[in-house]
């Protein structure tokens, strides 16, 4: 039927396109025809051109008859024929283009046809293959097969060799006798008791209550325990189908001998990868992580503040963000603030989508790594624009990272209460309240909006107000906003839940493969070193084994607490916690464990399975680790740096990079004695770095005692660039004592040609006339007479022109210097010692050289240096 129906189209394409070719042939011949008539009429026509032509001097009022001109039809006839031409090659197109779309569809159809019948007999291969095993008694679900891997593991410890069901095929296998690891959801026999654990209680984060940790984490390894438990119920934690398990046993049997531990690891992944795509459906959605990028001061805690109905910009240090942060939005606060532009949402009644996981990034230069860390996680991004300042340097570089990862974006024109009387109402929907707007306040908008359009322009991107815009595939949306009072953020949030629930439906639709990443790694009173965790997909369940990248490796461990802050509080802030037993993503969440002193952030947490992962993961980890700790370089000497999370411990290791300031050693959390033990061995090396920099942590009182008897320096804030600027303040302080220790020797470069009529005492002092002709001169400075074998005339102890004491006389000056000598034994007298035809020099050494270098060269120019070198020549100074 599909074919009968495809040649129809073609049939009626190809009747018309014949019908046109016949009519067009006919028409050409009756046009040859016409013309060939009117060619036989010339000649008659000529040979009466006389009688015409005196005919019309007769009669002048006659008038002429006949059409038009033999040119003109010609004109007719041609246009006609292309006219036609052009029809047929129309059709003929799109018959062509018809059967290239059937042929198409006809393809797809039979790939759809091959792949559903290939599932259908992998299907029936898989039942009878169970039918088969259940008919010989050999069929074991898994964990039958595990208890009887352990039984045969204690059997071999006790001296008793029990020979296995596929010995013969499994004889190659390195971990044939290895013992898979238990999860703790395996070994639990009291539902009730798991109910009661489910039950979350707020705890606060200060709490120093180790029973609550402790609590629910002994376990047993005991067989007999194990054995009791029901034999016929499959416990896959991925939760997977029987089906799908035993598919994934006899693929890994069948296919992956001969494989290397890795490549079959490797195989059995992408296989578990592709079973969760294909259970994803966009009738269940997660909830979209959601991050706000933009300059600093634009507004965007501000925004998030306005949504969670919280004061997190307050609390901030100097009002700026220096952390990444990150919010649980539930779907109650959603249609809280939706609910005056329903409208705008195109699906009618509950939304799909449960809620909203927003990242907040810091917006200075120097938090480059956070706002890529953030970008990098999110499936939809707020720009935050102020509409008095438009695009700044760091909206420029948040473009950038949100189109080199094609991270779709919304635009939130903030700051619109700004504008000059401006009456706001955020009970309406911001369209509405811009209308009622007076017009020179339209006009400053309109202004204003019509400036930011061109910038983005100049980036190459479309954008339109949301409510103007021609075609949300080709313009990005701004939608004005005001984080004060209020305006606009119920359509900012309708616009974002439009987006998701349409373009990036199956982007967000729920996978059961874990996909987390760690985004800060704090310490906190009462739980030690923790772990603030984006959790974008699957679950993750107390008890799990995870790994995650370290500074010295990946580290595996096991996850003790699963911490979720309260809804509608930033996860940086918030000082209470629900101990939840499961979560499921996406959500942020902050995860308790052993050995996480050292963990590093910015790079995946991945959950380990099955024994042999291990080592799958810990490769992989490493690649990323080498390309992350390439970002921390540290210095045999330099300052010690200790901070409360190891994002702004990159953020800060950047801006001292861009001082030159080296860093020797670094650490997270707060600052104990072993810290400055550890920042004191500088006191040896180099007494210029020896400073411990505290950014946002707490000092344990007997390690501030320390630090004072030690000689140690402090320098403590809660913003980065005051830290900085503290350490530069010290810095310059200290350098001004050296300077002031070492300024008397120094010894700058010099050449002086005495001016013969302008020597007014001929011994000491020596008071005369010069000309400076290279360097300069400053009082305190050396003179000599290389000329004269190098002999010392002492030191200048004055400088004056136009009878006007200096302290320096530069390159080209003509001043009147006063030389005593330094030993009185050895006076000098000019006329007999030396004359005007001498240079006088100044006496420079290897250790006055070193002294400039160090501490005045910012007194030096280029041709200077050249001096020096010159000098050093002269007085063969290595």
């Amino acid at each position: 039927m599909s074919n009968e129906k495809s040649q129809l189209p073609l049939s009626k394409a190809t009747n018309v396109a014949e019908k046109t070719s016949k009519e067009c042939n006919v028409t050409f011949e009756v046009s040859k025809n016409e013309v060939s008539d009117d060619q036989c009429n010339q000649n008659e026509t000529r040979g009466n051109v006389a009688e015409a032509s005196s005919m019309t001097k007769k009669k002048p009022a006659s008038k002429k008859k006949g059409g038009p001109s033999i040119t003109m039809l010609n004109i007719i006839k041609a246009q006609q024929n292309a006219r036609l031409q052009a029809e047929i090659e129309a059709a003929a197109k799109a018959a062509e283009d018809l059967r290239t779309i059937e042929k198409a569809k006809q393809e797809k159809d039979e790939s759809e046809r091959l792949k559903e019948e290939d599932r259908e007999k992998k299907k029936e291969k898989e039942k009878q293959r169970i039918e088969r095993k259940k008919q010989e008694g050999t069929y074991q679900t898994k964990g039958q097969r595990e208890k009887y891997r352990r039984a045969q593991i204690q059997l071999g410890q006790s001296g008793i060799h029990v020979p296995s069901r596929h010995q013969s095929a499994t004889s190659t296998r390195s971990d044939s006798t290895q013992k898979r690891m238990l999860y703790e959801d395996h070994r639990k026999k009291d539902t009730i008791a798991s109910d009661t654990l489910l039950t979350s209680a707020m705890i606060p984060i200060v709490s120093e209550n180790d029973d609550m940790i402790e609590k629910g984490y002994s376990s047993t390894d005991s067989w007999a325990d194990d054995c009791e438990e029901d034999n016929t119920k499959i416990e896959v934690k991925s939760g997977l189908t029987a089906e799908h398990e035993n598919q994934k046993e006899e693929d890994e049997d069948e296919n992956d001998l001969g494989l290397t531990s890795l490549e079959r690891v490797r195989r059995r992944l992408e296989r578990y990868h592709d079973i969760c795509e294909s259970h994803r459906t966009i009738e269940n959605l997660r909830a979209p992580v959601i991050c706000v990028l933009g300059h600093v001061d634009a507004g965007k805690t501000t925004i998030l503040d306005n949504l969670r109905r919280t004061h997190v910009q307050d609390d901030e240090a100097g009002g700026i963000t220096q952390q990444i942060g990150a919010t649980n939005v539930p779907l109650e606060t959603i249609l809280e603030r939706i609910k005056m532009c329903r409208k705008i949402i195109t699906r009618q009644g509950d939304l799909l989508v449960p809620g909203l996981s927003i990242i907040d990034t810091p917006g200075h230069a120097i938090f480059d790594n956070l706002r890529a860390r953030g970008s990098s996680l999110c499936d939809l991004a707020i720009l935050v624009v102020d509409i008095m300042k438009g695009i700044q340097p760091q909206t420029i570089e948040s473009i950038r990272l949100l189109t080199e990862k094609q991270t779709p974006f919304i635009i939130a024109l903030n700051k619109i209460d700004l504008l000059y009387d401006w009456k706001g109402d955020r009970k309406q929907n911001v369209e509405y309240v811009l209308e009622k707007q007076n017009q020179n306040t339209q006009y400053q908008f309109e202004k204003r909006c019509n400036y930011i359009i061109g910038q983005f322009a100049e980036q190459c991107l479309n954008v339109a107000l949301y409510n103007k815009n021609p075609d949300s595939n080709e313009y990005y949306s701004m939608v004005p906003t005001s984080a004060r009072s209020g305006d606009g953020m119920g359509s900012l949030i309708a616009m974002i839940i439009e987006k998701c629930q349409t373009t990036l439906a199956k982007h967000i639709a729920y996978s059961e493969e874990v996909q987390a990443t760690v985004l800060e790694v704090k310490t906190i009173r009462g739980f030690g070193t923790t772990l603030d965790v984006v959790l974008i997909d699957g679950c993750l369940c107390r008890g799990d084994k995870i790994i995650i990248a370290g500074q010295e490796g990946p580290i595996t461990t096991q996850i003790r607490v699963l911490l979720v802050p309260e809804l509608n509080q930033d996860i940086r802030m918030t000082t209470q916690y629900k101990d939840q037993e499961k979560v499921t993503g996406a959500c942020s969440i902050k995860i308790v464990a052993k050995d996480l002193e050292k963990s590093l952030a910015g790079l995946p947490l991945f959950v380990i399975r099955k024994q042999d992962e291990i080592d799958y993961y810990t490769v992989e980890i490493q690649r990323m680790i080498t390309d992350m700790l390439n970002l921390i370089q540290l210095e045999e000497s330099g300052v010690y740096v200790q901070t409360s999370t190891f994002g702004s411990l990159e953020a800060f290791l950047k801006l001292l990079k861009t001082h030159h300031i080296p860093c020797a050693g670094v650490n997270i959390g707060p600052v104990h004695r072993k810290d400055i033990m550890r920042a004191s061995t500088q006191l040896e090396k180099d007494k210029q770095w020896a400073c411990l920099l505290v950014f946002d942590v707490k000092i344990e009182p007997t390690a501030q005692e320390y630090a004072k008897t030690l000689g140690l320096r402090i320098l403590q804030s809660d913003g980065v660039y005051n830290l900085c600027d503290m350490f530069l303040a010290y810095q310059e302080e200290k350098f001004k004592e050296k300077q002031e220790k070492h300024r008397h020797l120094v010894v700058y470069p010099c050449k002086l040609r005495i001016l013969w009529n302008h020597v007014y005492n001929t011994s000491n002092p020596i008071i005369c006339g010069v000309r400076v002709e290279d360097g300069f001169v400053k009082i305190g400075t050396p003179i000599c007479v290389p000329s004269k074998d190098n002999i010392d005339l002492g030191r200048i102890v004055g400088i004056k022109k136009n009878d006007t004491s200096v302290e320096i006389a530069e390159k080209g000056s003509e001043v009147s210097i006063k030389i005593e000598a330094i030993n009185r034994e050895e006076l000098k007298m000019y006329g007999r010692h030396f004359d005007h035809n001498d240079l006088l020099i100044s006496k420079i050494s290897r250790e006055s050289i070193d002294i400039l270098k160090a501490y005045f060269r910012q007194d030096m120019k280029s041709d200077y240096w050249k001096l020096v070198i010159e000098l050093k020549k002269l007085f063969h100074i290595v």
